[in-house]
């Protein structure tokens, strides 16, 4: 029997290749991808449950020595399945199994020198990528341009935030991947700066959600965003900016033959719950290098949130040390300045101090000595192997656990290379690497053991900048969830519970959302290590419910339930940690939102906190037979359900 199914796969194989055309499906059948050529230039189109997703979009590449984009020969193809099982404390989910259908396309050139294709296409889901097997002697070449392209139907709609502009913003740090997101435009909508759209970028069709990303980008390629559409509403793929990392360095990537791309992903889905739920961006890559040690999840605090640079000093340290071992959490985060106004010598007490508190150390760093002109302070610490081990190693002597590098900025090769030169030489140090002013994880969750998460988004730290980002605080993390915090961690420090954005909380900035909402953004937003903008007066003037969710709320989920939503309006989440289940949900519509959902694993006796009519939030004990919940969310509030 298996001789037979092996034999009508290859038969199957030979027919495609007689038509210049290959067929597969997902293993439930309702993905169906086809790829072939039209007038020498290799296409593929997408359906889901028979839909056109993406209609025929264009592929290849071309690099200094060879063009693999157009005149090519289709050579044949072959189908594999694939199976893999892994697990991970760092996702929305903790035990993962990835099945899918493999097709490796073979295309050549007029010099007859091939270039693969490799589809993986597993239940609502794609993940491609080009192979370039070595041909002769030439193994040196500079990949110019992909050839890579997404085209949508046009009655499809996008939502997606824009590229920003290099060197530009503060100090020259830009890009941030902190941009707004423009919900439900025309698909032929160009960005505001005419550069195109930063992954992940999310679109609905008729009857379809699509999500596109990468995933798998080391040092040895750049990382990529999405061009403007055409008329036709085709995105295609886009190489770093020229203008970024101050104009120096090349927006190609150097690569060495045999050579595979990164991956390309495609999540598919007639609702949202396979956007939010998928794991494609860590089912197709492998680590990179073998993890040091055991590195712990948790929770944790950081003064600069609210007290600012001027609270780096050893007195307020002292006091979030305090406050972290009050709440029972695992790390505080020390920012910017620390090297100037505490020192190197008063830091090894206070780290001692908090050793004794059972409390752990991250410590703040700039990442610049070229790309920027961000004047923080400890800088010229990373860039360079040589000044960053020896700081590595004295962070490792004095039992600091990690770095948060910020200041990064780009996609060009080089500072690709700069991320994983960080990582690798943080991993033989035993150091977790948390990154901000950074392009998002393209899987590094898994490539980099020691990886924890990067910014990537507009942050908490904006809602201490502006009221406007206060007032567009619900809006933006109904967001999230969907778009950029389904691919990769997202370090957003947020749950606010100070109702004033300033050190004695009765000035600055007016927070806009409810206790309620802020706690359920401790569930809805996903990293293993994440530090919340809790202070210390919130030990008194917050709710005592408040503080004992808080208190208890975990970092690492075993599992993850989209229960419903729409990008920028509502969002409803459950997440389960070992035997503990959550749900979460915010509304950041203008009128109350009433849910109704059935959770069976939540039958019986449970507690909800939400907000009345009033806007008082309050916690309840509620029963619910067979796990069936109707809960209604006020305006900019939201809730939580755990047992």
């Amino acid at each position: 029997m298996r001789n037979l199914i092996f034999l009508i796969g290859v038969m199957s194989v030979y027919q495609f290749s007689l038509a210049q055309k290959a067929t597969i499906n997902s293993p439930d059948e309702v993905v169906k991808l086809e790829v072939y050529l039209e007038s020498g230039m290799p296409v593929y189109k997408v359906l889901y449950k028979n839909e056109v997703v993406l209609e025929k979009s264009p592929l290849g590449l071309r690099t200094n020595i060879t063009d693999y984009s157009e005149n090519l020969n289709f050579k044949g193809s072959e189908i594999n399945s694939i199976e893999k099982t892994y697990e991970s404390r760092k996702l929305k989910k903790s035990n993962i199994d990835y099945e899918a259908q493999e097709l490796i396309t073979t295309f050549s050139n007029e010099k007859d020198q091939e270039i693969k294709v490799v589809f993986r296409v597993s239940n609502n889901n794609i993940a491609f990528r080009y192979h370039i097997p070595k041909y002769n002697d030439t193994v040196a070449h500079v990949v110019i341009e992909e050839s890579t392209g997404f085209n949508f139907p046009q009655t499809a709609k996008s939502f997606l935030t824009p590229q920003s502009k290099s060197m530009v913003g503060f100090q020259r740090t830009k890009p941030s991947y902190e941009e707004g997101y423009y919900l439900d435009q025309d698909i032929t909508t160009a960005s505001v700066n005419n550069l195109g759209y930063t992954f992940p970028a999310l679109f609905k069709t008729d009857n379809n959600w699509v999500l596109i990303s990468e995933t798998g980008v080391d040092a040895t390629y750049v990382a990529s965003h999405l061009s403007d559409p055409n008329d036709e509403g085709e995105f295609t793929i886009s190489f770093p900016e020229s203008t970024e990392l101050n104009s120096f360095g090349s927006t190609g990537a150097a690569i060495s033959l045999p050579y595979s791309t990164p991956w390309r992903t495609i999540t598919l889905g007639t609702s949202l719950k396979p956007i939010v739920e998928t794991t494609i961006p860590f089912d197709v890559v492998e680590p990179l290098y073998k993890s040091s040690k055991d590195y712990k999840p948790g929770r944790g605090v950081w003064s600069w949130i609210m007290w600012q640079d001027a609270s780096m000093n050893y007195e307020d340290q002292v006091t979030y040390i305090d406050f972290a071992a009050e709440l029972g959490y695992e790390y505080i985060l020390i920012d910017a300045l620390w090297d100037q106004n505490i020192g190197y010598n008063r830091m090894e007490d206070l780290i001692d101090y908090a050793k004794r508190k059972n409390v752990d150390v991250l410590l703040w760093y700039n990442s610049n000595g070229v790309a920027n002109d961000a004047p923080m302070t400890p800088r010229n610490k990373m860039h360079r192997a040589i000044s960053r081990k020896k700081e590595m190693q004295w962070l490792q002597e004095n039992g600091v656990k990690g770095l948060k590098v910020d200041f990064m900025g780009g996609d060009k090769q080089e500072t690709i290379q700069l991320y994983e030169d960080i990582m690798s030489d943080a991993n033989d140090y035993g150091l977790m690497m948390i990154f901000h002013g950074a392009t998002i994880p393209k899987g590094w969750e898994i490539m980099y053991p020691n990886f924890i998460s990067t910014e990537a988004v507009l942050a908490s730290e904006n809602l201490m900048f502006s009221q406007y980002a206060n007032d567009q605080e619900a809006r933006s993390a109904a967001i999230h969830p969907f778009i950029r915090n389904t691919v990769g961690s997202m370090d957003f420090g947020g749950t606010v519970l100070n109702e004033r954005y300033n050190r004695t909380n009765d000035g600055g900035n007016v927070r806009k959302t409810s206790d309620a909402f802020q706690l359920a953004t401790a569930v809805l937003f996903q990293t293993p290590v994440q530090f919340f903008a809790l202070t210390p007066n919130n030990l008194e003037d917050a709710p005592e419910f408040a503080i004992d969710f808080m208190k208890n709320i975990p970092t690492t989920w075993d599992e993850t339930i989209f229960i419903d939503g729409y990008p920028g309006e509502y969002i409803v989440i459950a997440r389960r940690h070992e035997e503990q289940w959550y749900i979460a949900g915010i509304n950041a519509s203008k009128e109350p939102k009433k849910v109704s959902f059935s959770l069976p694993e939540l039958e019986g006796n449970k507690f909800i906190i939400n907000d009345s009519k009033e806007g008082l939030t309050e916690k309840k004990e509620i029963k619910r037979k067979r796990g069936e919940f109707e809960v209604t969310m006020q305006p900019q509030g939201g809730f939580v359900i755990t047992n």
